[in-house]
């Protein structure tokens, strides 16, 4: 018979807790989404690449979904814990009934460019004619709405707005002439070579700006709740990848050339640094 004493006690609360952390790390086992390879969101995968959520205690499998409102989709589902999400989208999915809510977000504005076929030199010219965006209800969107109501322009009466894809897939559907135009990150212009084109409107050029919650760590509400200090070092994880595409350039570079697959010097150069 085995004596019950104060060390045995004290060994057995040792190892349930020992039994509790193991548990609890493997808890904090979570798939992560990202919606963009453009560069103002390259903290995501740059946090992968330097294994930045592993040294903040997460085991993350990071997925691109692409799209904002297909991510937040992902969100309310449950099979995304926490996904870079448009604030746009994220409004939208809330007014609709959804538990979600952004925990932080990295840029505060809208850095788009309209980019149009060369011949395209007023509003007018561009009426009657198509723009791409991604999906419905992105940051694409949005911006794309606010370039032609900046334009006197009526979307979907003047100019139709059709789903192409991402900043790349509206670049090649403006090379073949499927658009007239596309909004899209500064530096994706690089990437319509071979066709004229110029930049017709930048939110850059807006006398007061457009103040725009643009990348933003989304999550349940319910998530939040239950994993809070988790969720605080997934932002700690960000914010050092942030740094780091801000102070390590060429590898940046690398990692974004990676992501995106593209090799276009100009393109990987691209201004729209978090």
């Amino acid at each position: 018979m085995i004596r019950i004493t104060p060390r045995w006690v004290l060994l057995l609360s040792m190892w349930a807790m020992v039994l509790l952390s193991w548990r609890l790390l493997h808890a904090q086992q979570q798939t992560l989404a990202f919606s963009s390879v453009d560069s103002p969101n390259a903290n995501w995968y740059i946090a992968k690449e330097k294994q930045l959520y592993k040294k903040y205690g997460l085991d993350a499998e990071l997925v691109f979904i692409p799209s904002s409102t297909t991510t937040v989709a992902a969100v309310v589902a449950g099979s995304v814990a926490v996904g870079n999400i448009s604030g746009g989208a994220t409004a939208n999915a809330a007014v609709g009934g959804a538990s979600v809510v952004a925990v932080g977000c990295f840029i505060n504005t809208l850095p788009y460019e309209l980019i149009v076929h060369e011949s395209i030199r007023s509003a007018q010219q561009l009426k009657g004619r198509s723009i791409g965006i991604s999906r419905v209800g992105s940051s694409s969107d949005v911006a794309a709405r606010l370039f032609l109501k900046e334009l006197k322009l009526e979307p979907d009466k003047d100019v139709a707005i059709l789903q192409v894809g991402g900043s790349t897939e509206r670049a090649a559907a403006f090379r073949t002439g499927r658009i007239a135009g596309f909004p899209s990150p500064p530096g994706t212009i690089h990437l319509a070579q071979g066709m004229p084109h110029r930049v017709l409107m930048s939110t850059a050029d807006f006398p007061k700006g457009f103040p725009f919650p643009y990348v933003c760590p989304t999550t349940s509400k319910g998530y939040l709740k239950s994993s809070r200090d988790a969720m605080k070092r997934l932002l700690m994880a960000l914010i050092e990848a942030t740094h780091f595409y801000r102070t390590h350039k060429e590898e940046s570079k690398k990692i974004f050339a990676k992501y995106s697959r593209q090799n276009n010097e100009a393109y990987l150069e691209n201004p729209a640094a978090l």
